[in-house]
């Protein structure tokens, strides 16, 4: 294990984490996602997948409005979606060196962040209902309930990941970083 890619992921969860304090108290907006992705798509699958379950684990235990450790079935849905989020960025690395920054791109990174976090905000809000045993309807209702605050993320995080993103992929350590592996 090359000492530099620990250090690079320690320095991207360190990143995702502080980031969720900083933005703590805005609800539903966040630049977790954003980060985990970058990180994946900059240190490859394997650190995506570990710099999204630690810095999504960390945060959520750590959590000063309660901690992830008083819901398992939630800390658990929490680290396996922020998990994917880091695959997705490193499954996406050879397309991002490509990157071509255009209103394409924009918008193909967008929609990646709106589905991100439509995986992320489903499997979190279904964790209760499906963990506590309850029916179909009731679960369906518990999900349907949530969708204005759902949307709102998804919305946040399309946004952040068709502005901040190509800002990132376009930077010159982005490209000289990875041109060796693909």
């Amino acid at each position: 294990m090359p000492p530099t890619q620990l250090v690079k992921a320690s320095i991207f969860t360190a990143l995702a984490i502080g980031a969720g304090y900083a933005l703590l108290l805005v609800p539903n907006v966040e630049l977790i996602t954003a980060i985990v992705f970058c990180a994946g798509a900059w240190l490859g699958i394997g650190w995506g997948v570990l710099v999204g379950a630690m810095a999504e684990l960390i945060f959520s235990v750590m959590h000063p409005l309660g901690s992830g450790l008083a819901f398992p079935p939630l800390l658990l849905t929490q680290v396996i979606a922020m998990s994917l989020t880091g695959l997705v960025g490193g499954l996406l690395r050879p397309v991002l060196l490509n990157w071509k920054n255009s209103l394409s791109g924009k918008v193909a990174l967008a929609f990646i962040g709106l589905i991100l976090t439509f995986i992320y905000d489903s499997l979190t809000t279904l964790s209760f209902p499906v963990s506590a045993g309850f029916d179909w309807p009731q679960t369906v209702a518990i999900y349907l309930s949530g969708l204005g605050f759902t949307i709102l993320h998804q919305v946040s995080n399309a946004i952040v990941f068709a502005v901040g993103i190509p800002h990132i992929i376009g930077t010159t350590a982005f490209k000289e970083d990875n041109k060796v592996v693909i």
